[in-house]
């Protein structure tokens, strides 16, 4: 019979999920409950029989996963008959205790209580689906898997703050990193489609999505990356401001009388590229350049000009750089993003090749020119993939 793990993603309002048969790495069955607790939830499951939507009452987690069951029992497959070995869960926050995944017990429920001020967003609705999980499901093994856990690799160089030495011990101010499920995943697809051994490869990973985050990976470990304490810091994103002058915030409270709150709220939900142009969202930037929006293009080039300064700053640290890969929303389907981002890097052995590079395809692909010393790859990430041999390969193998 085939393995099978039910991967749960749970936010503050939604609970996402996603059936993985590991050995093959298909996906028979995913979806969404969204609004969880508001009026207007609803369901979306696709399955065996496609894609359908209903309208349910979900008071909370508990009643969204019940609610995730039953999509199962009415739209297929039955959880009963698929081989389920286990639950796997996407925890955004490890903080610098987990470096790999861990078999959910109290304890570590009460671990991950413990590292909520290091992510308020996140981490409270990742423990409520596990608690709840472990609530219906008593009989399977859960795992959860840490966002941050692929960067615990970083060297102390690369993760320490040059911030008075106490606010590290006592307030854990230091870069942890973010995406590193999906920065695992394609690092070692990277290594796959070269048919190469990931001991052996050095791969600037792009993960450009809403979020984004760039990282270096050296001998199939983290060594460097561009999120730091937060998701706030590194490459321009969607609604994110990335690198910013740390005294912005002071400066904005002298003369704006905003307050910290007010701050945080702006650099993490009205900047990037929405602060920019009023469109959060790649592909609307695109459409509004291609019209003569001159901050759409300034927009683009600041987007595309960081990731460019990342890129060039990983191939120092690396010393040596044998593939970039991009993958996630925009990496994986803006030819043009692509393009302007490693424009002008000819001279560093790096290159796209035009018609590969606009050319379509949901597999991993090559689209740097024959012959070039590095290799530019577009890998489609798949972190629940991920989550799932991760928890497999502790629970099972």
């Amino acid at each position: 019979m085939s393995r099978h793990v039910l991967v749960l993603n749970a936010g503050s309002s939604s609970l996402k999920y996603r059936l993985v048969e590991v050995d093959g790495g298909d996906a028979p069955a995913f979806g969404l409950v969204d609004r969880i607790g508001e009026p207007g939830s609803a369901i979306r499951h696709a399955g065996p029989s496609g894609e359908t939507w209903d309208t349910v009452t979900v008071d909370d987690h508990e009643d969204a996963l019940r609610a995730v069951l039953k999509a199962f029992d009415r739209h297929g497959p039955a959880l009963a008959d698929v081989g389920l070995v286990a639950i796997g869960h996407r925890v955004v926050h490890g903080g610098d205790r987990f470096a790999e995944p861990v078999v959910i017990d109290d304890s570590l429920e009460a671990a991950i209580e413990d590292l909520v001020p290091l992510a308020p967003l996140h981490n409270p609705g990742n423990l409520e689906g596990i608690r709840v999980a472990r609530k219906v499901f008593t009989d399977l093994p859960q795992v959860a898997v840490f966002d941050t856990a692929f960067h615990q690799s970083l060297p102390a160089r690369a993760y320490t703050y040059a911030v008075p030495r106490d606010w590290e011990k006592e307030h854990g101010v230091r870069r942890y990193g973010f995406h590193g499920t999906s920065h695992s995943y394609v690092s070692r697809e990277a290594a796959r489609h070269l048919d190469r051994d990931p001991a052996e490869l050095n791969v600037i990973v792009l993960h450009l999505g809403n979020g984004a985050s760039a990282t270096a990976v050296q001998g199939g470990r983290s060594v460097d990356t561009s999120m730091g304490l937060t998701p706030l810091q590194g490459l321009v994103m969607g609604t994110r401001c990335g690198d910013l002058d740390p005294a912005v915030p002071a400066h904005l409270a002298r003369t704006a009388g905003l307050d910290l709150s007010e701050i945080d709220t702006a650099l993490n939900r009205r900047s990037g590229l929405l602060g920019l142009t009023g469109a959060g969202d790649v592909r609307r930037v695109v459409e509004m350049r291609q019209d003569g929006d001159e901050a759409a293009d300034l927009a683009l080039a600041v987007y595309c000009y960081r990731v460019r300064w990342y890129v060039g700053a990983y191939l120092a640290v690396l010393g040596r750089v044998d593939a970039i890969a991009f993958t996630a929303g925009v990496g994986e389907n803006s030819a043009l993003v692509r393009a302007r981002s490693l424009e002008g890097l000819d001279a560093l052995g790096i290159s796209v090749d035009a018609r590969r590079n606009e050319a379509e395809g949901p597999d991993a692909r090559r689209i740097s020119p024959d012959g070039a010393a590095v290799d530019v790859l577009v890998v489609p990430t798949n972190e629940e993939l991920e989550i799932a041999r991760q928890a497999v390969g502790l629970v099972v193998d």
